[in-house]
């Protein structure tokens, strides 16, 4: 066997003996190989690209492509939501670059935010200051709201209205807010209501109640605060809570007896959420009068008293008074009664004497004030479900048997006393035993290999390796191979004929079968290389046979 130095200088030589248009097509088939490999590398070693941003505004698109320009960094428009893509090693990268740019800025027009008021000219009217200043508040506040998780995009329209002296003229603002939200998203009430508040909070004597939400398909997210059972979103929350909570108690409780999964139970709450205050003054009788106590007392008394009927006095004006009317004493002296006479007779003189008394008690008042708690408990309607209890038979059968009547008994006040049940409340109780129906296991549906994204992924990556290295295996060994063959030059040796005693003499013996394959190919070649003798040497075959 030559060594491959040798068999390349063959080729070589071949290729050099080779005719003008055999040697052009060994040039023009090189050529193709060494593009075919060469495009393939190129193909192996092109970067993945993913998605930087989508769905942006011609603005942001513009401002995001010329940075990216400036950074030198490749990209490419995706035909599908117009999106902007890059390399995918480059993603993040580029990412932290445009955000310290403040790329992208979204919020449509005035995009800016509150940035569009530093550029305010020297003798701006108001009005185009309001307006700037609402443009920019509508943008912080879209760009605001993108932050949040599953919304893609957000505008923001205020409604301000001028300030009026007037108190029945003044008007609340308003504002709408319209979302685009991320594919296969939505948004929970919950998160409905923090954008209300969002909104509400940030613009001066905005109610929450004036904020509407729509999303990009034209759905109300937005309601005017209450359920259709007339309770806000908090008060129903503390129902569902309040609910749960009972029928986590009851589980848990019951579970250890019968069996975790063998119980079930619903409650359902009536909640007063209505606040009451109430203001009571009572008054109590006093009782008897020697244990009541006095506030006041107030005594008035007057004496009077005047001469008989014989004038008397002395002269002047005191003698012209008319007469006082004539008065008793309350109490006569000893001796005066019975018109019994006692010493000497003196002229009679009238009295007149005259007493008042009022007394004050104090008054028994008893004033309590009473706040009913929000949210108070009104009545509980409890509904639980126990399962049969499996038994095991001696020969490993199990069966199905229902609870004693003690024992949903013991059930039965083991549940009213965790929940407090109040007969007086007008709670109700049901407890059912019964035989749960066992669901059919689900199958559980292994992934198959080729829907593994990160097997996916690899696989891609060694098939493209391999595909490369297959493709150029076969140009090589399929096509440039046999090519060079063409262009081997054979090497010079002198093929040895056997004569005719020598063919007789083999005829005899065993032919060996490298012998035979010797001589074959030894004939072909002296056929290819001069036709002329070999035509001669069977010629004279021929007349020797003969």
């Amino acid at each position: 066997m030559p060594s491959p130095g040798q068999a390349l200088a063959q080729h070589l030589a071949g290729l050099t003996q080779a005719p003008l248009q055999q040697k052009i097509g060994y040039l023009i088939t090189l050529a193709a190989l060494l593009a075919v490999l060469g495009g393939m590398w190129m193909w192996s070693k092109a970067p993945e690209y993913r998605v930087l941003f989508s769905n942006l505004s011609d603005r942001d698109g513009g401002a995001v492509v010329a940075a990216l320009s400036q950074m030198n960094v490749p990209l490419r428009f995706s035909e599908v939501g117009g999106a902007i893509m890059v390399p995918a090693h480059q993603l993040h990268e580029v990412r932290m670059k445009l955000a310290a740019q403040e790329l992208p800025r979204g919020g449509g027009a005035g995009g800016d935010g509150f940035r569009v008021l530093d550029n305010q000219k020297f003798g701006t009217s108001n009005f185009v200051e309001q307006v700037n200043y609402q443009r920019a508040l509508e943008s912080e506040l879209a760009r605001s709201i993108q932050t949040l998780a599953n919304v893609q995009a957000a505008r923001v329209h205020l409604a301000l209205n001028r300030p009026s002296v007037f108190l029945r003229e003044s008007q609340k603002p308003t504002a709408s807010v319209v979302l685009q939200l991320s594919s296969g998203r939505s948004l929970d009430p919950g998160q409905v209501n923090a954008i209300v508040n969002l909104v509400s909070t940030s613009v001066p004597d905005l109610p929450a109640r004036n904020v509407t939400v729509v999303d990009q398909s034209g759905t109300l997210l937005s309601s005017t605060g209450r359920e259709p059972s007339g309770l806000d979103p908090s008060q129903l929350k503390y129902k569902r809570e309040l609910e749960q909570d009972y029928v986590k108690r009851i589980e848990s409780i019951v579970s250890p007896i019968v069996g975790e999964g063998n119980v079930r139970a619903q409650v359902t709450a009536e909640v007063d959420f209505s606040k009451v205050e109430r203001v009571d003054e009572k008054y109590d009788p006093n009782g008897q009068a020697e244990n009541a106590a006095v506030r006041s007392s107030n005594v008035s008394e007057s004496v009077q008293s005047g001469a008989g009927a014989a004038g008397g006095g002395v002269p002047g004006a005191a003698s012209n008074q008319p007469p006082q009317p004539a008065a008793a004493p309350i109490t006569a002296p000893a001796g005066a009664q019975s018109g019994q006479a006692s010493g000497p007779q003196t002229p009679a003189q009238a009295l007149n004497q005259q007493k008042n008394a009022t007394t004050n008690y104090e008054l028994s008042k008893n004033i309590s004030h009473t706040v009913q708690q929000v949210g108070t408990l009104k009545r509980l309607s409890l509904a639980v479900v126990l399962n049969n209890r499996s038994v095991a038979a001696e020969d490993g059968t199990v069966t199905s048997k229902p609870l004693s009547d003690e024992e949903k008994q013991q059930i039965t006040q083991l549940i009213k006393g965790v929940v407090a049940f109040d007969d007086k409340r007008g709670d109700a109780f049901n407890l059912l035993n019964a035989a749960f129906t066992q669901p059919a296991p689900p199958e559980v549906e292994e992934t198959p290999l080729w829907k593994n994204p990160e097997l996916l992924s690899t696989a891609k990556e060694v098939g493209r390796n391999f595909l490369i290295a297959g493709l150029a295996l076969y140009l090589v060994l399929g096509v440039l191979r046999p090519m060079l063959k063409t262009f081997a030059v054979p090497p010079a040796t002198e093929p040895q004929l056997l004569n005719g005693p020598q063919l007789e003499a083999a005829e005899g013996s065993e032919r060996s079968a490298a012998t035979y394959e010797a001589n074959l190919q030894a004939a072909k070649q002296i056929a290819r290389q001069d036709p002329k003798l070999v035509a001669n040497v069977v010629r004279g075959w021929v007349t020797h046979d003969g």
